[in-house]
């Protein structure tokens, strides 16, 4: 799933912000403000929780974060005196003000079905070739109802063989092997990743039929 906003597209599984066709550079800091303040729109952020988020455990000043909103809105074309994207707060931090809306691939009864599903639980759930959504929001494709998991948690992207992990990001991390996810990675069978508080198992059988598979958006954590 892409993420639209005016004449832009935000592309996370490809880390790339879109204006039409045309990639636009940002640094991988900016691209994941962005991708922050997205998600979280219409909420403001403050600097403390944005400064956690993009650099954990690291002290930075107001100044780096400063830098990173100036670049978003030259990408952008915003103003930050009439901001059409990138809001100020003042004395308080930023907030995302555009209207979002996402764009989906087709998911026919069916089609694109992979032999790649994950297990959590007792919960199990086929993955469709291209983005898989991950999280507790109601759009995500394999939905897990679980406190400490964000609404678009993760992304699992299938193509042809190979499958790789993104975070989104979220709140409390993506991992494997106790690692957290900060950059695409490969899935391996038997992959054991962590979203949040929630171990999930990456899995690929010869086959899967329809009664093997379950409707991702029923899907919930059996507590």
């Amino acid at each position: 799933m892409g993420l639209r906003f005016g004449p832009f597209t935000l592309d996370e599984p490809a880390r790339q912000l879109l204006r039409g066709e045309q990639p636009i550079h940002l640094s991988p800091k900016a691209f994941e403000l962005l991708a922050l303040l997205v998600h979280r729109r219409p909420e403001a952020l403050t600097k403390a929780e944005i400064h956690e988020r993009l650099w954990q455990g690291t002290f930075v000043s107001d100044v780096s974060l400063a830098v990173l909103v100036a670049e978003i809105r030259a990408a952008l074309g915003d103003d930050a005196r009439h901001p059409q994207f990138v809001r100020t707060v003042h004395r308080f931090g930023y907030a995302f003000s555009g209207t979002v809306s996402g764009i989906e691939r087709s998911r026919a009864s069916g089609s694109g079905l992979t032999t790649c599903y994950l297990t959590w639980g007792a919960e199990r759930a086929g993955l469709m070739h291209g983005e898989n959504l991950l999280g507790r929001g109601p759009a995500a494709d394999v939905r897990i109802d679980a406190v400490g998991v964000s609404r678009r948690h993760a992304m699992i992207v299938v193509a042809d063989d190979v499958a790789t992990l993104h975070d989104l990001p979220s709140k409390n991390g993506t991992y494997i092997d106790d690692v957290r996810v900060t950059s695409p990675v490969l899935l391996a069978v038997g992959a054991e990743m962590r979203l949040g508080p929630v171990l999930v198992r990456f899995h690929r059988s010869p086959a899967l039929t329809s009664t093997q598979t379950l409707n991702a958006s029923r899907l919930t954590r059996r507590g």
